[in-house]
C-alpha cells in the first residue's frame, strides 16, 4: 500500500510539472522615489530622487508571478537644521537652511504579483534587503547602519506588450541609527527612544522582454 501511495504521488507530481508552463522573462524598471525618514529630530520633509534596476519575472500562471529584483535606490529626506549644526551664527539664513540627507542603497528583493482575473491589473507584496552604498550623514556627525530590511506593497497594471506601470510603498524595518539615535540640547547630549526608519513612495514603469 505504501509503494502504491509513493508511486501515485510521484506520478501526480510529474503530471503537474509537465503541465506547468512557467515563463521566465528578464526586464528592467525605474522611476521616481519620494522618500522620507521617520522621527527625525528636526523639521523634515520628503525628498525626490530616483530608482533603477533589473528584474526577472517568473510567471507560473496567468494569476501569479514571482519577481526577483536588483535595484539602486536613492533615499533619504530633506531636513531643516538649527544653528547647532553650523558654525556661522551670524548668517541671517542660519535657521532656514535645508539640507538633503542622502542615503543610497543597492536593494535585493522579490515581490509576489497577483493578477485579478488573470488580466493586467495586479497587487504585489514582498520583502527587500537593502545594502547601503553611500550617504552624506557625515555632514551631521552621524553614520547610518549598513543594512536595512523592508517590506514592499503596491498596485500596478501590465500591458500586453510587457510594459508595466506601478505604484509602491516601501517601509524600512531597521532603525538607520542602529537603535541608538541621539540629539543635542544646549548643555549636553540627550538620548531618546524614537527610531528612524526609511519610508519611500515609488511611481515608475518596468518592461519585461518576451522570451520564446
Amino acid at each position: 500500500m505504501r509503494k502504491i501511495t509513493v508511486i501515485t504521488f510521484v506520478l501526480f507530481v510529474g503530471i503537474i510539472t509537465s503541465n506547468a508552463q512557467v515563463k521566465v522573462s528578464p526586464g528592467f524598471r525605474g522611476g521616481l522615489n519620494i522618500s522620507d525618514l521617520s522621527n527625525m529630530p528636526e523639521n523634515s520633509s520628503s525628498k525626490s530622487d530616483f530608482y533603477i534596476g533589473a528584474l526577472m519575472a517568473i510567471k507560473f500562471n496567468k494569476y501569479f508571478t514571482l519577481q526577483p529584483e536588483l535595484n539602486y535606490s536613492r533615499q533619504g529626506a530633506e531636513i531643516r537644521f538649527s544653528s547647532l549644526y553650523f558654525e556661522q551664527p551670524g548668517d541671517p539664513n542660519f535657521y532656514k537652511r535645508n539640507i538633503k540627507a542622502e542615503i543610497n542603497y543597492l536593494t535585493l528583493g522579490a515581490v509576489a504579483k497577483f493578477n485579478f482575473k488573470g488580466k493586467g491589473f495586479h497587487v504585489l507584496a514582498g520583502p527587500s534587503i537593502d545594502f547601503k552604498t553611500n550617504d552624506n550623514f557625515d555632514k551631521f556627525g552621524e553614520s547610518p547602519v549598513d543594512v536595512d530590511f523592508a517590506i514592499v506593497g503596491g498596485v500596478g497594471y501590465t500591458l500586453p506588450n510587457g510594459l508595466t506601470f506601478e505604484a509602491r510603498l516601501k517601509q524600512g524595518l531597521v532603525d538607520i541609527y542602529g537603535y541608538d539615535r541621539y540629539d543635542y540640547d544646549n548643555e549636553n547630549r540627550r538620548y531618546y527612544d524614537d527610531i528612524t526608519l526609511n519610508q519611500v513612495f515609488q511611481i515608475g514603469i518596468s518592461y519585461t522582454f518576451k522570451v520564446k
